[in-house]
């Protein structure tokens, strides 16, 4: 590989460029290539998503699509961003037992206690053995950096919190994977900006982003024959890698004073990355609330997710999914543009709007009906 750099260097090509293009190529490629085999075994075997009380779906699917964005992502991630593995020793340990997890509950459905201590496990080691981990919070509520066993704790329950609520918003075709597109564009973007130190970074998100777009185009697929979901393997995968790329963000901007490591400030960075992992963090602690004031389990299922409401209105799948990001995407613009006010205000700006967004069709679902019973 480092003559391969070399002789690309000597003709005026940058390495970074290409493993950019052929990560995304090929993470591409193996998905689309690989879901037709998955879908074929899974109808064999009849290892398919059976509808249930919160399921928007009313036949059986196959649901081990993340199988096969687990492939593409090891191959190309390894290939062309190997310098992640090098440096953070536990992450494609993280991913094999995010994945056997996955299927196992996929395939015959796990008890939740067992999914929590393997994510526990997986977390533990990427927060302590890798050390990524949210060192300090920038001034949010007057909090600034934090303890190693307190920055360890708080790390792990993010962890866990991203994992499962990326499966959580995963309820209609597209949601999930467009959602971890847009949020992969954004942070490898950023990375991009924040120099080469980060690239490693910039490729796993295009290397994301490349099998997810693979994935969309069978869950999003009108024929009955090619539709496959993700199911828990796809989106707590997702989840996990999402808040690995999230906190290495707020980390860019923690003043390690290390030569060779620039230096960047944004006080907000915390809000920010929020911002961009809004819909998830206000999906799952609006439906643990209402479960709450219920009295009910915050683990019990039921249809007042975000993408239900919007259901609820008589949208298509894709409808409620475009809309939900277009929203939410608003609020990423809305951080941007006040990133530099103060981290605490821009937070509850951030949450207000997020809440917002999750009771926008509440409201328009009562006029509708109130309309109805007027005429």
């Amino acid at each position: 590989m480092k003559n391969f750099e070399l002789f690309l260097n000597e003709i005026g090509i940058s390495i970074f460029y290409v493993k950019i293009g052929l990560g995304f190529l090929f993470s591409f490629l193996i998905t689309f290539f690989s879901i037709p085999t998955i879908i074929k075994i899974s109808r064999r075997k009849n290892l398919m998503d059976e509808p249930g009380v919160r399921s928007s779906h009313i036949r059986k699917i196959p649901n081990l699509g993340g199988i096969a964005v687990f492939y593409s992502i090891g191959i190309c991630a390894s290939v062309f961003a190997y310098e992640l593995f090098d440096l953070y020793k536990f992450l494609f340990a993280s991913l094999v037992i995010l994945l056997y997890i996955g299927v196992m509950d996929d395939i015959v459905v796990m008890r939740a206690y067992k999914k929590l201590v393997a994510q526990i496990v997986v977390s533990s080691l990427i927060v302590i053995g890798s050390d990524i981990r949210i060192r300090n919070l920038f001034g949010i509520l007057g909090i600034y950096e934090l303890g190693y066993i307190v920055s360890v704790i708080f790390s792990i329950i993010t962890f866990i919190i991203l994992i499962n609520a990326f499966n959580l918003i995963d309820g209609i075709d597209g949601l999930a994977g467009g959602y971890s597109i847009i949020c992969s564009a954004l942070f490898g973007v950023s990375y991009y900006r924040l120099g080469e130190y980060n690239y490693p970074l910039v490729v796993l998100s295009v290397v994301i982003i490349g099998a997810v777009l693979a994935f969309l185009y069978y869950n999003l697929s009108n024929y009955r024959t090619n539709k496959i979901f993700m199911g828990d393997t796809g989106s707590m995968l997702l989840g996990f890698l999402l808040a690995f790329t999230s906190i290495c963000f707020i980390d860019i901007f923690i003043d390690k004073s290390l030569p060779g490591v620039p230096r960047y400030h944004l006080q907000s960075v915390p809000a920010i990355a929020v911002a961009i992992l809004i819909l998830p963090i206000v999906d799952t602690l609006n439906v643990i609330c209402i479960r709450l004031y219920n009295k009910k389990s915050p683990f019990d299922a039921d249809k007042n997710h975000i993408h239900h409401k919007l259901l609820k209105l008589d949208l298509t799948h894709r409808r409620s999914s475009f809309y939900i990001i277009l929203y939410y995407l608003f609020i990423v613009l809305v951080a941007y543009c006040f990133r530099h006010i103060n981290v605490n205000l821009l937070l509850l700006i951030i949450l207000a709007l997020g809440f917002l967004g999750a009771y926008v069709p509440d409201f328009i679902y009562i006029l509708r009906n109130n309309k109805k019973t007027n005429n």
